[in-house]
């Protein structure tokens, strides 16, 4: 909507001020209010309608409800209910003393997050979601910081959804591949070819296998591990165990009969993931979750005043990370109507090389998805412009072009402090998000210098296999020198 620099300074300002004061929602406040006066030159009964539109616009738009966003906050207020309710009522401590004598090391507990990513791998918010409040737990016992927690939980959350077409990333992305008519391949081929030279979101799911396995990187924030194993009771993990199996297997389950029931009949089972409601299925599991728990602990004895009183903490937890979020899809609707990924689109388009075609998209994409905290965003407006320009420079690198977007897209989604899945992943672990963001930071780097080069061979002609391996050999190699720097490697922690 604007040509001048002057569209950038919302963007700057809410990404300086996070960085720096480190109070997010003060600085996504600070984007929001500056954005919205350049918007309304300066006039301040213009912005403040603006803004209440806006506001109003991220629940009503069209003569609808939007159903995503309203499905995202219930699940989250589902979700802080039930973990406050299993917190208070002594669940959490129950399984943490089952798996005392169970986990045998903080190696232990780390793959455990890892491989919880990989069950919950429905959606990215989801997964942030659940595996954060199922592990935060975990940080006492196993020497695992909160901060931890949360990289292992956002590193596994988006990169991995990248790379599944049978996720809720893989029908927004092959309806928008659909739109490509000099695509060679199918949309589902596509998006399959794509994902193997997504050299990002691999590489970082590897790395935080890695660091889960060595205990890499976060050793300085440990905390003591609790004395007195011996008296530590048998536990038992049903009480935690039923609500949080119900929450995943039901979020599996109505995702697939919600796709059932708006797909045709003697649909696939590809049609049935791409007609699914996904926010629909998150919201319900969590209900279904939640309601389990309120009638397990009834039937133990709780009293409904306790349970009440339990359930009223959990929206009290939640309210901060809500209001974060609500902040972050606002500064989202600012930045677009202020114009700034087509600002970056343009650049591309007049700037990218032939020799730099692959590279470059991986880095504009990065920055795009950084400066706007979305790669859904980015990817609707880079799929179609990056496809576009390698047909027009080098059709041969049209998948390559589009395994960039894609990559940079999550790598700058990764990194922003104002990205919903960043500031999902830190709260649901119980960390603030700049301490998340700041801690996550040189592993992601790690993964997209490599990335880049990655990029940058294929865009020379080298082979993917050769590609692929100087890609993790770079990677391993920057990790190792990360660990002699700066950390010891935890082999065995008790």
């Amino acid at each position: 909507m604007h040509d001048s620099l002057l569209v950038l300074v919302p963007l700057l300002l809410t990404l300086s001020l996070a960085l720096i004061i480190r109070k997010t929602l003060v600085a996504l406040g600070v984007g929001i209010v500056s954005g919205a006066l350049i918007l309304n030159q300066f006039n301040f009964t213009g912005s403040a309608v603006y803004l209440a539109d806006k506001t109003w616009l991220q629940f009503y738009r069209d003569g609808q409800w939007q159903a995503w966003h309203l499905n995202v906050l219930a699940a989250m207020l589902l979700l802080g209910m039930m973990t406050q309710l299993l917190a208070r009522s002594g669940a959490v401590k129950l399984f943490a003393d089952w798996l005392y004598h169970r986990i045998k090391s903080g190696r232990q507990a780390r793959l455990g997050v890892v491989v919880l990513g990989w069950v919950v791998f429905i959606d990215g918010i989801f997964s942030c979601l659940a595996v954060g409040h199922v592990c935060q737990p975990l940080s006492q016992r196993y020497k695992m910081s909160r901060e931890q927690i949360a990289y292992l939980v956002d590193s596994n959350a988006s990169p991995l959804c990248a790379l599944l077409p049978f996720s809720s990333w893989g029908p927004y992305v092959m309806a928008i591949l659909a739109g490509i008519t000099l695509l060679p391949l199918t949309p589902l081929e596509s998006f399959i070819e794509i994902a193997k030279t997504n050299f990002y979101a691999i590489t970082v799911i590897l790395l935080s296998f890695l660091i889960a396995w060595f205990g890499v990187g976060f050793n300085q924030l440990n905390t003591s591990v609790e004395s007195g194993v011996d008296e530590v009771d048998a536990g038992n993990p049903w009480l935690l165990g039923l609500p949080m199996i119900t929450l995943l297997f039901a979020s599996v389950v109505l995702t697939l009969y919600s796709g059932a029931q708006n797909s045709a009949s003697g649909s696939s089972f590809s049609d049935w993931i791409t007609s699914a409601d996904i926010g629909g299925a998150m919201r319900n599991a969590c209900l279904l979750a939640t309601l389990l728990a309120i009638s397990l602990f009834k039937l133990n004895g709780r009293s409904l005043g306790l349970l009440l009183g339990d359930l009223l903490s959990g929206v009290r937890a939640m309210s901060f990370a809500i209001s974060i979020l609500l902040c972050t899809w606002l500064i989202g609707a600012v930045i677009a109507d202020l114009g700034v990924a087509k600002m970056l689109a343009n650049w591309a388009e007049q700037f990218l090389s032939k020799e730099m075609l692959v590279a470059g998209t991986f880095l504009l994409c990065a920055i795009m998805a950084f400066t706007t905290g979305s790669s859904w965003g980015t990817f609707a407006i880079m799929i179609p412009i990056g496809a576009e320009v390698a047909l027009a420079v080098n059709s041969d690198l049209l998948l390559a072009t589009l395994s960039a977007v894609m990559a940079g897209s999550v790598f700058g989604d990764h990194c922003s402090p104002i990205s919903d899945t960043s500031v999902i992943s830190a709260t649901s672990s119980g960390c603030q998000p700049h301490d998340h963001v700041i801690t996550q930071l040189p592993f992601a780097l790690m993964a997209a210098s490599s990335s880049l080069l990655g990029f940058q061979l294929i865009n020379l002609g080298v082979n993917t296999a050769w590609a692929w391996l100087v890609v993790l050999v770079v990677a391993a190699t920057m990790l190792a020198i990360y660990h002699k720097r700066n950390c010891k490697f935890d082999l065995v922690t008790p």
